[in-house]
């Protein structure tokens, strides 16, 4: 896990691709290095040392005949047997997935991306063509922003680091306006800022004679449906088999490795899968974040879950007092709206794992979308998933032209049934895309690694493309993910509801912190997209008791903070 950036044009020089390192290297604080031809090309990384800890495996790194230069983000998982696979035609001087993953764009071309098992955003530079060929894991679970304009090519692992570079700091209006008024985050492509784009999760571009192509490498559409027909003998056994193997591949580091808990199935299955592991327990750390609240900490669970588990419980603490500068830190982190102050308790994990030396963690992200684990999956309806007796958006707050700026999203339905398109929806448009970034900024703000056993690629098109009532049965969401879990943990446990990750992020910003929400969304009542009466009034309402719902709040000072 590390942070890339890169230059591509008359701007690359090593002045400014120091300057877009510097700006994010906070994601590699191991070592910092670039490679440059003036004018030319310039690419840079920032390393948080993982695999091959020796300065062999730092990067960027060049190919053996010298002719490519790859900087590269993210973990190979399944880097030992490509390695055992290339052995017999190149020479490896070092231990790391990074030598093993740039043989094989050598050996296989773009071709390779269908035999990795990992998290990567990836960025080769090939001399002899003088072009530039990168990509994006199947998920997107690391970043890749660009910013183009037909002259030069700036890309890097965080929004920040392409504005640093002297792009202008200009809001995509759409997207803000369909943020406050759809919650929407944007697409695949988009960002929050005009001309600064993601590459999509499953997708690869060029860049050569300064003309982009950007394709999708990966059909999760074509590869599930192809599923749909094959069953195993025992379909427990075999998707047991494929969790533990999802888990054990992402032990695989030079460095501790620790784990998230809450008190949910999911969190509560990874455990019981790490128990299973062939590996010292005792030297494998837990946490947990606890907001001191009883109504929302998750304590009693994850106690009783680590209950005759060798496993050391390590407590996050949240309070209050904190919000005002830990959420303005991570504002200038994400660069984007992010999901509250959940995100910032989160946070505190990370910083408790980095501070007792434990660099990479797991968590249970991904285990809903897969598993049809959220309650409208039940009724297979669109407007079960907005329509809400009481709306958590105040379109009332908005001017009327910048309200119409926003655009309904039309969301991909390649599939028949209706589950499936929710499923889909969720894994490429909605909520793991926004968790993911949401998590990436938040591991990376303190130089740790975050790995998502659940989105094992494997194991999601496995999951995703079984019948309704493998996900579904009798009523019980994620039914087969429970018959796999009774087998490791209390009957409890296996049987409790859903609970949302919760924090007293409405009493908080309703009391304790009321009069630094005003003075942040004050900062609003100048600012052209909102109408400042309604918006006093609906902040004197909140303080006032219609606290319910504090989604709105919370936009307001995301957009106060980030517009500034």
């Amino acid at each position: 896990m590390c942070g890339i950036t890169g230059i591509i044009g008359q701007k690359a020089n090593k002045s400014n691709i120091l300057e877009m390192l510097d700006c994010q290297k906070h994601r590699g604080p191991d070592f910092t290095a670039y490679f440059v031809e003036e004018n030319s090309v310039a690419l840079g990384h920032n390393r948080l040392s993982i695999i091959d800890l020796s300065s062999n495996a730092n990067q960027p790194f060049t190919s053996d005949d010298g002719n490519y230069v790859m900087v590269f983000n993210g973990e190979i998982y399944n880097y030992i047997e490509l390695r055992k696979e290339l052995q017999p035609k190149y020479q490896f001087r070092t231990q790391s997935d990074t030598e093993v993953l740039l043989n094989a764009y050598k050996e296989w071309g773009k071709k390779c991306l269908e035999k990795l098992n990992g998290m990567f955003a990836l960025a080769i530079w090939d001399k002899k063509e003088q072009s530039l060929f990168a990509a994006r894991d199947r998920f997107g679970v690391k970043p890749f922003y660009y910013h183009f304009d037909n002259s030069n090519f700036h890309f890097a692992s965080e929004i920040k680091t392409i504005l640093v570079s002297g792009v202008a700091k200009i809001p995509n209006e759409k997207v803000w306006s369909s943020f406050f008024t759809e919650g929407s985050y944007g697409l695949p492509n988009e960002t929050f800022w005009k001309d600064i784009h993601q590459l999509p999760g499953g997708h690869s571009l060029t860049l050569k004679n300064n003309v982009l192509q950007i394709e999708k490498w990966y059909s999760f559409e074509t590869r599930t449906k192809s599923l749909f027909s094959h069953f195993e003998k025992n379909e427990e056994e075999y998707i047991t088999n494929l969790l533990l193997k999802a888990i054990n591949l992402r032990f695989r580091a030079d460095v501790p490795v620790g784990f998230n808990l809450s008190g949910g199935l999911d969190s509560s299955t990874l455990l019981a899968l790490i128990d299973q592991q062939n590996i010292d327990k005792s030297a494998v750390e837990a946490f947990t974040f606890v907001t001191n609240d009883e109504r929302y900490d998750e304590l009693f669970w994850v106690k009783s879950m680590l209950e005759n588990r060798p496993f050391h419980l390590n407590i996050c603490p949240l309070s209050a007092n904190e919000i005002p500068d830990l959420s303005f830190k991570m504002s200038q982190h994400q660069m984007e709206p992010y999901g509250g102050i959940p995100t910032i308790a989160y946070s505190k994990i990370f910083q408790a794992a980095r501070q007792k030396g434990v660099k990479v963690l797991l968590d249970g992200q991904g285990s809903d979308e897969a598993w049809a684990g959220y309650d409208y999956y039940i009724n297979n309806s669109q407007s079960i998933v907005q329509g809400v007796t009481k709306s958590p958006f105040r379109m009332n707050v908005l001017d009327t032209e910048f309200a119409q700026k926003s655009q309904k999203t039309i969301y991909e339905k390649p599939f028949e049934d209706n589950l499936l398109n929710l499923q889909y929806r969720d894994l490429f448009y909605t909520k793991i895309p926004r968790a993911l970034r949401f998590n990436d900024r938040v591991s990376m703000m303190h130089g740790t690694e975050l790995r998502e056993p659940f989105l094992d690629y494997e194991l999601v098109e496995y999951v995703f493309s079984r019948p309704t009532d493998f996900k579904i049965k009798n009523g019980v969401q994620k039914w087969m993910l429970r018959k796999i879990a009774e087998q490791f943990l209390q009957k409890d446990l296996v049987l409790a509801p859903k609970r949302p990750l919760q924090t007293p992020q409405r009493e908080w910003l309703s009391e304790d912190l009321k009069e630094w929400v005003r003075a942040e969304v004050e900062t609003l009542y100048a600012n052209n997209w909102f109408n400042k009466n309604e918006l006093e009034t609906e902040l004197s309402a909140f303080f006032n008791g219609d606290n319910q719902s504090s989604f709105h709040i919370w936009q307001w000072i995301n957009a106060a903070q980030l517009l500034k």
